[in-house]
């Protein structure tokens, strides 16, 4: 049996407010391209089918049309709901899918009933673990002295073992789960899961089947032969600088058999640049990155007026702007340190300063001081007031 592993879709996620739908169905229909290509049996969607609980009409157009493309290819289905899906919405229809080959596992009372499929070697059980936000789940589960997402887990596959011990011998597992599994890294786009300061959970927990599909990470990465991220499909930050792709897993009469990574086309490519604003605008060794996401960073010593709109003037895709001076401290500086020993015009002066990076001219300085001394003079005023 060929499994395509994949997981965190985010459809209908933005990147930096650039609207990402177009992209992402690009990239899901590749999927449907490599299941027909290299012969795929069953598909593995591990959570966050969707950016959000509530998803717009769009963004289920674009993920509905990315299914029916994968079950024509010939693919069974089975998916997990993620921190970022509404576990509720996306399995509202579960039984009456299955019959078409869409196998949904989004409640805590199944995650131990496998999706059962057969090959030339007989049986594989497919378990899916919906994402287990520990406090409903441990009581869900009839675990209250369960802590964090450890010991939700710890039982989720505890049901599992027990349920796989009772079947024939020689059936192989799956598993697909959505978590944080410790060895793993992180990137800037992942919601945060942690409970009490612990997110993480020991890949040991998983261990007794042949093949874990994780999601949550959105790095493909492999934390033990037979325990692997998939990642996203497309990015969703600048930090994301690795391929995307999927993991292919073959499995044989004695189970896990190896996996091979299939890279993702890229709709289009994540760059980051520094410079001068002028610079960043006529030199021509820019030129490469007129059709990329573009995160700039501008270090001119004054910070321009427009800068945006002027960067997207060559840059249509430009979707990130900060501005760093060069020269500039990049220590933050506490606030009691900032005004020790300063008057309150020195206090201003730096301020403007620090917010443009140009020293207040002569004309401003007055206007700094007459500011200064009219609130200082209304101050008084309410003092003796309230005497």
């Amino acid at each position: 049996m060929r499994l395509l592993h994949t997981s965190d879709w985010h459809v209908g996620r933005t990147f930096h407010g650039a609207d990402l739908l177009a992209d992402q169905d690009a990239v899901l229909a590749h999927l449907a391209e490599l299941v027909e290509r290299l012969a795929v049996d069953v598909v593995l969607v591990s959570g966050d089918v969707y950016d959000r609980a509530v998803p717009s009409a769009e963004a289920v157009r674009v993920a509905t049309a990315a299914l029916r493309r994968l079950r024509e290819a010939g693919a069974q289905l089975v998916i997990t709901s993620g921190n970022h899906d509404s576990a509720a919405r996306l399995g509202a229809f579960a039984e009456f899918a299955e019959a078409g080959g869409l196998h949904l596992r989004t409640t805590v009372d199944a995650l131990d009933r496998p999706v059962l499929l057969d090959d030339e070697h007989g049986p594989v059980a497919l378990y899916g673990i919906p994402y287990l936000e520990p406090d409903p789940a441990r009581l869900a589960l009839g675990v209250p002295e369960a802590r964090g997402h450890t010991g939700v887990l710890t039982e989720a596959m505890r049901r599992i073992r027990q349920d796989l011990a009772g079947r024939a011998a020689g059936t192989r597992s799956v598993v697909l789960a959505h978590a944080f599994v410790t060895g793993g890294a992180g990137s800037e786009s992942e919601r945060t899961i942690a409970v009490g300061g612990v997110e993480q959970v020991p890949g040991s927990v998983f261990d007794g089947v042949d093949y874990v599909a994780l999601g949550h990470l959105h790095g493909p990465q492999t934390l033990a032969e037979h325990l692997r991220y998939s990642g996203s499909p497309v990015a969703y930050s600048f930090s994301e600088t690795a391929r995307k792709a999927v993991w292919l897993v073959d499995l044989d009469a004695n189970g896990f058999a190896g996996a091979e990574r299939a890279e993702l086309p890229v709709p289009r490519a994540l760059a980051t640049v520094r410079d001068k604003l002028e610079s960043l605008l006529e030199d021509p060794a820019h030129e490469s990155l007129r059709e990329c996401y573009l995160s700039v960073t501008l270090t001119d010593p004054v910070r321009p007026l427009d800068a945006m709109r002027r960067v997207r003037s060559r840059f249509p895709h430009a979707v990130h702007l900060e501005w760093q001076p060069d020269g500039g401290g990049d220590r933050p500086l506490r606030y009691a340190d900032a005004v020790r020993g300063r008057t309150d015009l020195e206090i201003a002066e730096t301020f403007l300063a620090d917010c443009r990076g140009d020293e207040p001219g002569r004309r401003e300085r007055e206007l700094l001081v007459a500011a200064l001394e009219t609130a200082g003079r209304a101050n008084s005023d309410r003092k003796d007031t309230t005497r």
